[in-house]
């Protein structure tokens, strides 16, 4: 029986693999691909009967794995967000859930006859929509900034306090139809033993007083010790107890967690793969189908609750009723609403609940349908209403290097969206102080896929100082933003052949600035006072003139034309800059008493003649 567990495991983790693989390549939540693949793997074939083969290491399995995600979600809340992006976001996320939440207990008691306690824990579940459901829609559905925002962080924000609210429904009903004084306890118990984890970890992470190579497994290690605390302590106060945790230490002011929360962002890609391969497999599609009209009931119930929530979240606010159209229709459930209801069910149908097997057929369906729906839905309504995003003309720039930094400021004043991000603190802050947009973490993991907002971008400039990192985000936005918009800067410490020999040549991206020039070349010249100007080239300042005034004291970037779409010079290709068009350039400063570069250029339209002042009359783009 070890042998066939150990291989029922090993196939599990492949299955849950090759579905987050697939989502990837199709651009579609991953809970969908896991869901498909379990079903099929259980009732459909019988190959994985979890319950016989798991027996009564299931539930703890499920449990724990349950307890990780929602630590996960609760570390990623900052409470600073809630009331900075916008008052829709904070409408939705607070009193705008409880709305949803009553409406939908309301809808699901009347259609189905779900008892009080029940409809009450059905809808919590499915109040929250969440990040791993709404950010692969929102990168094709390509909708306007307005509404992709709110989407994005309403996803964000909700799962945590999605969850936290279907824990102490939970925890009322275990405990407060015996004794209101034990769910007290419950919920006392577990909000102080998240708090005192949470600065308990806190304060050991500030004094170093572990190794960095053991803080992960050490702050996975004190969430396990948490959550089977709390639960030794008061019966069902884990899940409480870890989702406090979490959200305790992301708002500790000054404490870095990123190394904590990328180990678990990886941790929780093989977690959920598993957990729902084995709870897909529990699932009977004829049990979801023989909800019949009560199903289509509750599924109206949620979709028709939604638009009132939205409408009433929205009152006063400058949004059009085509975007509150939009926002009212996209609302998939994901993965805190399948992993949580299926744990529930299973403790609910141990202490002799008879409806405890409806609330997972009922959680399930609403998932599927919603994600099927509006992934196929979103973006035709989308360009149904006029909403969809116009061509994206910022850039994300990886790297925050004084070098990333003069040509983001430079672009910046152009009219372009700029976003730099890189993962080191002290340039991102250096970024920032230039009045730069940033995003301090890597821009492949998963936390930048819920984080990063890429609303309005559709450029990549990779120039960090890490080649690995330029090629890995090469390799990820190349299938974001299209083939011919993705550049990578060349660094010193790469040969050409080692490059072709590492990277395949489909990885490969367009060399910015011309194949000699490198990040160590142009942090030298910045260094040396070099800077980063704008010319207005014109019939009597053309190109040919522009260079033979500079001579090789230039070496040019860009180039917009005059509808200001932006060309860059690169080691394939060399724009042909006509009259009317502006080059951006980074031009070294000429000794003290000699010619300045481009003198007497008046925006770059006139040639040869100097000023009153005899200064330069080019544009400086920093």
């Amino acid at each position: 029986m070890s042998d066939t567990l150990l291989y029922v495991i090993a196939a599990v983790i492949v299955l849950g693999i090759a579905a987050q693989w697939l989502s990837w390549r199709l651009k579609l939540p991953s809970i969908l691909a896991l869901l498909v693949i379990g079903i099929v793997a259980g009732p459909v074939t019988d190959l994985l009967r979890p319950d016989e083969m798991f027996g009564d290491i299931l539930f703890p399995m499920v449990s724990l794995g349950v307890a990780l995600v929602l630590f996960e979600g609760g570390l990623t809340l900052r409470l600073t967000d809630l009331r900075g992006h916008g008052a829709a976001v904070s409408n939705l996320v607070s009193w705008g859930a409880l709305l949803n939440w009553i409406l939908i207990a309301a809808g699901s008691w009347l259609v189905v006859g779900f008892s009080a306690e029940m409809a009450l824990l059905f809808a919590a579940l499915v109040v929250v929509t969440g990040p791993t459901v709404i950010n692969p829609l929102l990168r094709t559905m390509r909708a306007t900034p307005e509404v992709s925002q709110v989407l994005r962080w309403e996803g964000i924000l909700i799962d945590p306090v999605g969850a936290l609210l279907a824990v102490l429904v939970f925890q009322f009903i275990v405990a407060g139809t015996d004794s209101y004084l034990l769910f007290l306890q419950s919920i006392g118990v577990g909000a102080l033993a998240g708090v005192v984890a949470a600065v308990t970890l806190g304060y050991i992470i500030r004094r170093h007083w572990v190794p960095e190579y053991l803080l992960n497994v050490v702050a996975l290690a004190w969430v396990v010790m948490t959550f089977a605390g709390s639960n030794y302590l008061a019966h069902e106060s884990g899940l409480l107890a870890v989702t406090v945790m979490g959200i305790w230490l992301g708002n500790i002011r000054g404490l870095d967690m990123t190394e904590v929360l990328s180990f678990k962002e990886s941790l929780s890609i093989l977690i959920i793969s598993m957990l729902f391969i084995v709870l897909g497999a529990r699932i009977d599609p004829a049990d979801i189908i023989a909800t019949g009209w009560s199903g289509l009931g509750v599924l109206l119930v949620v979709l028709l609750a939604r638009p009132v929530v939205v409408w009433a979240c929205t009152l006063g606010g400058t949004y059009s009723w085509r975007e509150r159209a939009l926002l009212a229709w996209v609302a998939p459930r994901g993965i805190v609403a399948a992993a949580v209801s299926s744990l529930f069910a299973l403790r609910l149908q141990d202490a002799g609940y008879a409806e405890a097997p409806l609330l997972v057929t009922y959680t399930f369906l609403i998932i599927i349908v919603t994600v099927v729906l509006q992934s196929f839905t979103a973006r035709p309504l989308a360009h149904l209403l006029g909403l969809v995003e116009a061509e994206p003309r910022g850039i994300l720039i990886v790297g925050a290097n004084p070098v990333a930094r003069m040509i983001g400021k430079a672009l910046l004043q152009q009219g372009f969206r700029v976003k730099l991000t890189d993962t080191t603190w002290s340039e991102t802050q250096a970024a920032r102080m230039d009045g730069l947009d940033t995003y301090y973490g890597d821009p492949v993991s998963a936390h930048a896929d819920r984080q990063l907002e890429l609303e309005g971008i559709g450029r990549l400039f990779a120039m960090s100082r890490r080649p690995a990192l330029n090629t890995l985000a090469v390799i990820k936005f190349r299938r974001e933003f299209g083939r011919n918009r993705v550049f990578t800067l060349r660094n010193a410490q790469e040969k050409d052949d080692f490059e072709k020999r590492r990277v395949a040549e489909n990885f490969r991206a367009p060399r910015l600035f011309g194949d000699g020039v490198t990040l160590q070349k142009l942090s030298s010249l910045v260094a040396q006072g070099s800077e980063v100007k704008a010319t207005l080239l014109s019939e009597t300042f053309n190109m040919a003139a522009y260079e033979k005034t500079n001579g090789k004291s230039h070496i040019p970037l860009f180039a917009l034309d005059k509808n200001k779409h932006l060309r860059a010079f690169t080691d394939e290709f060399q724009p042909e800059v006509k009259p009317g068009w502006t080059l951006l350039s980074l031009v070294t400063p000429a000794d003290p008493g000699a010619e300045q570069p481009g003198s007497g250029a008046k925006g770059g339209q006139e040639g040869g003649g100097e000023n009153d002042k005899g200064q330069k009359k080019e544009k400086t783009a920093n």
